[in-house]
């Protein structure tokens, strides 16, 4: 038996490939340095933990969770959307629970779109949103994401041809691969766009925690009108180190969320129970361990520009999300870069090819190893002699 066509036409999933090159560096012996990956490398805050335990020990939550999720992770999504961004949200009709925002990212083009529509995707961007144009059977284009224009899509030089058959657009602020943010004057701007052309807004606010230099992120839902056009993903794998309980919510307008609702009752059977009273503990309790952690993330940023200045390495600093868009030296495409630094210096970083063509120059560094280890990284590399003026006689 051979796959379907469908999945045929899937993309190759960069990150598995990504993973396998690292694992067989590591297999060889060799101590590998990973900035390529985007998984959290710190712990679970403890009272999270504790609260999966003591509701993973309740018979009740041995049982099919109900389908849509149950009414208190409803509610403390809603609770936390109002303490932390003043915006109103309906548990009862204005919010879904996912098993991890992927999920329902890849899924929405299936619940809203039919065969042959199109919809708007940002180059870079995550690759995972390529699968559901695929899986949904939709077309789609891209808008470029430059830094001349602060990695904002430029809504003006899109052709009316594209506005015209988009009807959807995803967007990603704080922003992977670029580390890219974007402020309310923005968002009020994508809320005018939507409605001038009838396309629905997703945001995806994964890094919503996740903001330098004083400034938090600004949530989608808080532009005006923001509720007619569209919906928010939210995950509690950065925010608070949940990655592998594979837990989140699209929280917005209850359109789009009763569709989420009607595809993810035929595809799944909610999540553990017990995973969502951890989850709503991680919403509604005490906060200062997401301060903590974005902390050491915004610690971590500075020491990888500053010794990436130390060596000649002209990058900028990101202002929000775990991820550095660093410009790879003079001669080199980004993959060349990539392999060299893997096979040389044994630092692995992500391609910026793998995240779109306007990725090509650039490769992506995570923020997810020790202070320590990212100062071993960039004296690796150093040691290239690719900047400065230094002979690349490694080559």
């Amino acid at each position: 038996m051979k796959a379907s066509i469908k999945l045929q036409k899937l993309p190759t999933q960069f990150f598995a490939a990504l993973a396998q090159k690292v694992s067989a560096a590591i297999s060889e012996g060799r101590d590998i340095i990973n900035l390529g990956q985007g998984n959290p490398d710190r712990q679970t805050p403890a009272h999270i933990i504790k609260a999966l335990q003591s509701t993973a020990e309740d018979p009740q939550n041995h049982k099919y969770s109900p389908f849509q999720g149950i009414q208190e992770l409803k509610e403390a999504a809603a609770n936390f959307y109002k303490r932390e961004y003043n915006v109103d949200i309906d548990p009862n009709t204005e919010v879904a629970i996912l098993g991890g925002t992927k999920t329902g990212l890849v899924e929405l083009p299936m619940a809203i779109l039919n065969p042959g529509d199109y919809m708007l995707l940002p180059d870079p961007g995550y690759p995972d949103y390529l699968s559901g144009a695929v899986l949904g059977d939709v077309y789609y284009d891209t808008f470029p994401l430059i830094e001349e224009n602060g990695f904002l899509p430029d809504y003006k030089a899109l052709s009316p041809e594209v506005k015209e058959r988009a009807k959807l657009i995803y967007l990603n602020y704080p922003n992977n691969p670029t580390g890219g943010t974007a402020d309310l004057s923005f968002f009020e701007e994508t809320v005018a766009f939507a409605k001038e052309n009838d396309i629905a807004v997703v945001h995806d606010f994964a890094y919503g925690a996740l903001g330098f230099d004083g400034v938090q992120p600004v949530s989608f839902l808080q532009a005006e009108g923001a509720k007619e056009v569209g919906i928010e993903f939210y995950t509690l794998s950065k925010t608070y180190n949940m990655a592998g309980w594979r837990v989140g919510f699209a929280v917005g307008n209850k359109d789009i969320i009763a569709a989420i609702n009607l595809i993810q009752d035929h595809l799944f059977c909610s999540l553990f129970p017990a995973v969502q009273h951890a989850a709503a503990a991680a919403l509604n309790g005490d906060q200062s361990c997401v301060e903590e952690q974005r902390a050491i993330y915004e610690s971590r940023r500075n020491v990888l520009i500053e010794e990436a200045h130390r060596i000649g390495w002209d990058v900028k600093a990101p202002k929000g999300s775990f991820f550095a868009w660093l410009k790879v030296p003079n001669g080199f495409t980004s993959e060349e870069f990539t392999n060299l630094l893997l096979e040389k210096a044994n630092v692995a970083v992500a391609s910026g090819n793998g995240f779109g063509e306007y990725g090509e120059g650039y490769v992506r560094v995570g923020l997810l190893v020790s202070e320590e280890r990212m100062k071993e990284a960039i004296m690796r590399i150093e040691k290239l002699g690719l900047f400065k003026g230094e002979p690349a006689s490694i080559l």
